[in-house]
């Protein structure tokens, strides 16, 4: 086995002759894999690359099996997350009402067409604020979920919190007012808020970091499919005339509660914590996963590390996690504004059709979005790039707010809903990546990603407010704060490739050796990203 080379071109050199089917180290003692991944031992050199090489085809077996193991639960779990949260998130402009004047939203919403409203006695803007309840707890219990998912285990409690909200999502069949919806959306807030971020972080115990983008995208584009799924399911339970003691509306809470936390059970013998406790991979296996993941992690002496307060910090107060977020907080302005507003936009556009033909209308700029949503996650991928993505999302979602406008074109306008949102769904995995690829320790991750989905859904929260009834039936106020946010978003994203390119380059200027010098392991590995070796990932 070749040496690894104190220089990079070196290294190069001696990864290149390497034969093509090594899974080993290339360091001076010619350690084997097993102990680089074990506890104790660094993967990298004090320049963060790593030290040993693998065969392609033996790592595309592993992600292959990865994918089967992992993937298929999450998203299952996330898809029924979204329908249970989303049943009050839409209604439709009845026979005898004009489109402009009804407050509705896109997503599965069946209960409110199903006559949610007219019990519950809501008035005026009692429902926003019954959305709003949901998105304080969901907001407030962000970050505290993604450290306690780390602390208990992503194997047991995202199971647990979506078997809770499943709980939950049944007593939403029992409430008689306002004040009981607005609390048990509130307790659904609770819930829900670890499941994208605790999903996100689990991810990231398997995957390297080229790879977790196009992996959030297999479970994130669940949210899109949610509205078409949620919405055949949902009528298929009101073909009942009761359900036990439920009727109408009703049922559905009832009825797709019960199906989530079945799922959720299920998903307790079925989730793995980490490579430790998988009894489907082999002990090399997981030997390969451990050290997949610590060869991208500079000083890391064991992959799962216990939580430890300067590593959460790390986490929280990277540079890279507060500017991804802000980028976040404003694209969620734009991708919750049009997951719960996108038939509104349509009955704008074609007025004079019919409700099916508006339903049907909305449905196909959401199944483009999805397809982007993979496509764009799947290059950043193969390119290992993630940034750049970010910044080109803008344009397009500039110019087609800037359509609806500055144009009353009905057919410019449905081709702008379409640019909108093909350049929107694929910043929420990609921003998670992006946190995920530039800390470096566990915990950093688990506080980390937990701040940037707390940032992102105040966004949300803005976005349930930015378009009223008041403001029908051309809703400038909600197209213009989109357009600002979309231009804000260009700014901050090219200025963040921009710094993380100049940063890198001081950061090359420095030398890991001298400035690590007399520095403990556990003060090493606590630098995380201030590691002098480390370099950012865009």
């Amino acid at each position: 086995m070749s040496n690894h080379s104190n220089s990079e071109k070196a290294g190069v050199e001696e990864r290149d002759k390497t034969p093509p089917n090594a899974i080993g180290p290339l360091d001076e003692n010619d350690k084997s894999l097993s102990y680089l991944a074990g506890k104790g031992h660094v993967a990298t050199d004090a320049h963060g690359r790593s030290l040993f090489v693998i065969d392609p085809k033996v790592e595309s077996r592993l992600r292959w099996k990865l994918d089967f193991y992992t993937v298929p639960v999450v998203s299952l779990l996330y898809l029924f997350c979204f329908i249970d949260r989303a049943n009050i998130a839409q209604s439709t402009p009845s026979h005898d009402e004009p489109a402009h004047l009804t407050f509705f939203s896109s997503r599965a919403g069946n209960a409110k067409i199903a006559g949610f409203e007219e019990d519950l006695g809501l008035e005026g803007y009692d429902f926003n604020v019954v959305l709003t309840c949901f998105y304080i707890s969901y907001i407030v219990f962000e970050i505290p979920s993604n450290i306690c998912c780390k602390w208990v285990g992503p194997g047991w409690f995202i199971p647990f919190i979506c078997f809770g909200f499943g709980a939950i999502s049944i007593c939403n069949g029992y409430v008689q007012n306002k004040a009981q919806a607005c609390g048990v959306r509130f307790l659904l807030g609770i819930f829900e808020s670890g499941t994208l971020p605790g999903i996100a972080y689990y991810l990231s115990r398997w995957y390297k970091r080229a790879e977790l983008a196009f992996r959030l995208s297999l479970y994130m584009i669940m949210a899109p499919l949610a509205g078409a799924f949620g919405s055949l399911l949902a009528s298929a339970i009101l073909e009942l005339d009761h359900f036990g003691n439920v009727e109408s509306w009703r049922m559905i809470f009832v009825i797709e509660g019960i199906v989530t936390m079945g799922l959720s059970f299920i998903a307790f013998f079925i989730m793995t914590d980490s490579p430790e406790s998988a009894k489907w991979l082999t002990d090399e296996e997981k030997d390969l996963v451990r050290a997949r993941i610590k060869a991208e992690r500079i000083a890391t002496t064991i992959v799962l590390d216990k939580i430890d307060k300067p590593k959460l910090w790390r986490g929280i107060l990277c540079p890279i996690t507060l500017t991804v977020g802000a980028i976040f907080f404003l694209n969620n302005i734009t991708v919750q504004g049009l997951a719960f507003f996108l038939p509104t936009i349509v009955a704008t556009i074609f007025p004079d059709d019919t409700v099916q033909r508006k339903q049907l209308l909305a449905a196909p700029p959401n199944l483009v979005g999805g397809f982007f949503l993979l496509a764009v996650c799947w290059f950043a991928w193969k390119l290992d790039r993630r940034v750049i993505f970010t910044i080109c999302s803008a344009p397009a979602v500039i110019t087609g707010y800037a359509v609806f406008i500055g144009s009353d074109n009905p057919t410019g306008q449905y081709v702008a809903a379409f640019l909108i949102a093909s350049s929107t769904y694929f910043l929420g995995p990609l921003s998670n990546a992006i946190i995920s690829a530039n800390v470096v320790s566990d915990t950093a991750r688990s506080s980390g990603i937990g701040m940037n989905v707390m940032m992102g859904n105040f966004g949300g929260l803005i976005s349930t407010w930015c378009w009223l009834k008041t403001d029908a039936p051309h809703y400038y106020i909600g197209h213009g704060i989109n357009l600002a946010v979309s231009c804000l978003l260009f700014i901050l994203s090219a200025g963040l490739l921009f710094w993380m390119k100049k940063d890198n380059k001081k950061r090359d200027l420095r030398s890991p050796e001298e400035e690590l010098a007399g520095m403990s392991q556990k003060e090493i590995e606590d630098l995380d990203w201030k590691h002098p070796g480390f370099r950012w990932n865009p």
